[in-house]
C-alpha cells in the first residue's frame, strides 16, 4: 500500500532538536511549537465541526492524513507537502472528489491553526477536478467477479461490498453502524450526509453479511478502515482486469443499488427515500435508466397519429 517515505515536505526549524531559534542581538531563544495533524483535530475539532457522521468522517480523513505523514510535527505547511499528499491519495486509488473531501478538511483545521499561531504558513489548496455525467455501476456478472476477488482477500471486506450494495449506503455510513442500529429485518442510519435518517430493509445477504460479523466489536464493520477497503477493492479490480476504469470506486455500489431498484420499476419517489437523498433531483440521475417505463407512451401517441 503506497506510504509516505518521509520525502516531501520541507523541514523547518521547528524540526531542530532544541526547537529553538535565534532572533538576533541580543541572542533570543524562542520556543517553536509543532504538531501533528491528530493533535491539531483534538485541539480545534471540538469547536470546527458539530458531533455527527461528518465529524467522524474528518476525523477518520485526518487520521489518514496523519498516518500518510508518519505522524509527523509542523510548524509550516509547504506547497510540496500538499502536493505530496495528493500523490499519495491518488496512489491509494481515492477519486478527486474524495480527495477534495480530505482536503478541505486539512484545509479548515490548518487555517484555524494559523489564525491561532500554531502553523505560520499555509499553502494554496487547489481543488482537483471531479468527473461529471455517466455514473458508473456495476452489472450483475461484473458483481460477480469482483466480489469473488474481494472474497479472496478478506471475508470482512466480501461482507461490506455485499451490505453495501444491497442497502446503498455510503461506505461511511455502514461503517457507523452500531448493534443498536440493527432491528429485526431494517437497519437504521442515524448519522448521514444529508443530516437525515433513514431506515431500509435488509435484504436476505445483507442480513447474512450482518449475522457472521463480530459481535464483540462496537457494529458490524466498525473494525474497518475505510481507505484500507479501498486499497484491497483497487487490489481486486485490477486482478479481474478493470485496472485503467478509474470509475469502478466503492461508491459504485451505491450507484448499483439505485440503478437496481429504478430499473426493477420502483417510482423515483422511494428510490429517493431509500438513498436517502436530500432532493429529487439527486436522485433523478438515475431516472433515465427506467427506459421500459416510457413504452407505455408509444401506443398513446401511434393512437393519435392515426386519428
Amino acid at each position: 500500500m503506497p506510504s509516505w517515505t518521509g520525502q516531501g515536505w520541507d523541514t523547518d526549524p521547528s524540526s531542530a532538536d532544541s526547537h529553538s531559534y535565534s532572533i538576533g542581538a541580543p541572542r533570543l531563544l524562542r520556543e517553536v511549537t509543532t504538531f501533528t495533524v491528530t493533535e491539531l483535530f483534538v485541539k480545534y475539532g471540538p469547536s470546527l465541526w458539530e458531533d455527527g457522521r461528518h465529524k467522524e468522517n474528518v476525523k477518520s480523513f485526518l487520521g489518514e492524513i496523519d498516518e500518510i505523514f508518519h505522524n509527523h510535527r509542523f510548524s509550516t505547511f509547504s506547497q510540496n507537502t500538499t502536493d505530496r499528499l495528493i500523490e499519495v491519495l491518488r496512489e491509494r486509488g481515492n477519486s478527486n472528489a474524495t480527495i477534495n473531501r480530505k482536503l478541505a478538511a486539512l484545509s479548515k483545521l490548518l487555517r484555524k491553526a494559523c489564525k491561532m499561531g500554531d502553523i505560520h504558513s499555509l499553502p494554496e489548496f487547489r481543488r482537483q477536478k471531479e468527473r461529471s455525467g455517466r455514473i458508473r455501476f456495476l452489472e450483475p456478472d461484473e458483481e460477480d467477479r469482483l466480489f469473488a476477488q474481494i472474497r479472496k482477500h478478506s471475508e470482512e471486506y466480501h461482507r461490506l461490498a455485499l451490505f453495501l450494495v444491497d442497502t446503498g449506503c455510503r461506505l461511511g455510513e455502514a461503517i457507523g453502524l452500531r448493534w443498536n442500529d440493527i432491528n429485526g429485518g431494517a437497519v437504521s442510519f442515524w448519522l448521514t450526509k444529508s443530516g437525515r435518517s433513514r431506515s431500509v430493509p435488509l435484504t436476505k445477504r445483507a442480513k447474512e453479511a450482518l449475522a457472521v460479523a463480530d459481535r464483540t466489536a462496537p457494529g458490524p464493520f466498525a473494525r474497518i478502515k475505510q481507505y484500507q477497503f479501498r486499497a484491497v477493492w483497487h487490489q481486486a479490480k485490477a486482478e479481474i482486469g478493470l485496472a485503467t476504469d478509474d470509475e469502478l470506486v466503492p461508491h459504485c455500489l451505491r450507484h448499483t443499488c439505485a440503478s437496481r431498484l429504478v430499473r426493477g420499476g420502483i417510482d423515483i419517489r422511494r428510490v429517493q427515500m431509500w438513498l436517502g437523498h436530500q432532493t429529487l433531483q439527486m436522485t433523478m440521475r438515475y431516472s433515465h435508466l427506467a427506459t421500459h417505463d416510457l413504452d407505455v407512451c408509444v401506443p398513446i401517441l401511434e393512437r393519435r397519429s392515426r386519428a
